[in-house]
């Protein structure tokens, strides 16, 4: 069963092809990555999935939902861990999770009982009642992931999950997240730039000045392009020029949504 559908999915902006006519799908409890260099159109493709900015033209479905059509419902079905920080670090871990319920409009009586649940998965109950400018940066990533989950979604979007992050922190994230989906067969869309992180997917899409240059399995990919690495298969299909960070932020365009 596919969690996500696209087809010809357009993005412009101001008459540049951000997203040039991408068609791919996501199986119900797959790992899908999503990679590209900077600027290649990738974020621009996961806020159009994510309903933060309408496509140009083709037409999408998450958890069998018109993103056009459908946006509330999309938004339902979705979690999303954005690459900026997103928290509020003058409320305690309780109080972010807590108003995330509000905003999803769960039922109070759920809210505080799945505070605690998804605490627990991300090893922070004990400092939930602490103010989050407290906190370091791994476990402000922790907790964003609880928040992401707090509402249950079927599919959780990971825009750069671990950035900054030590290895050891990255490696306790991965194992929440894989711990969820084996569980719960929760459906993961990820971007990274950590190519071994990028391991972890079942198949993996690469995008490159808007279109979609490569899409297979880590092995597969390996294989067709006679390298060892993920690395190796990333530069040799987007080469080796430094490409320039393009479009805002996801968490500034999810404020402003209508």
């Amino acid at each position: 069963m596919e969690a996500i559908k696209v087809e010809s999915l357009t993005r412009k902006f101001n008459g540049l092809v951000a997203v040039d006519a991408i068609s791919f799908s996501v199986e119900q409890g797959e790992v899908f990555g999503f990679l590209g260099p900077n600027g290649a159109g990738k974020t621009t493709t996961i806020n159009m999935l994510c309903t933060l900015l309408k496509p140009t033209s083709g037409v999408a479905r998450v958890g069998c939902c018109d993103i056009t059509k459908e946006p509330n419902k999309v938004r339902r079905e979705i979690g999303i861990i954005f690459q900026d920080p997103s928290l509020d670090d003058r409320l305690t871990a309780d109080d972010n999770l807590r108003f995330h319920g509000y905003l999803y409009h769960m039922n109070k009586d759920v809210i505080e009982r799945r505070i605690p649940e998804v605490l627990e998965l991300v090893e922070l109950s004990e400092r939930r009642k602490e103010i989050v400018k407290r906190f370091s940066g791994g476990m402000k990533r922790r907790l964003e992931i609880a928040r992401g989950l707090m509402h249950c979604p079927k599919i959780l979007f990971l825009d750069e999950p671990t950035i900054g992050l030590d290895p050891q922190t990255r490696a306790h994230i991965w194992d929440y997240v894989l711990k969820m989906r084996k569980e719960s067969g929760l459906t993961i869309f990820m971007t990274t730039h950590y190519m071994q992180e990028a391991e972890v997917c079942d198949r993996i899409a690469i995008i490159d000045h808007g279109k979609i240059v490569a899409l297979d399995t880590p092995a597969k990919l390996k294989e067709t392009n006679g390298e060892s690495t993920l690395e190796a298969v990333f530069l040799k299909l987007t080469g080796r020029q430094i490409r320039q960070q393009a479009g805002e932020s996801a968490w500034t365009q999810w404020m402003r949504r209508p």
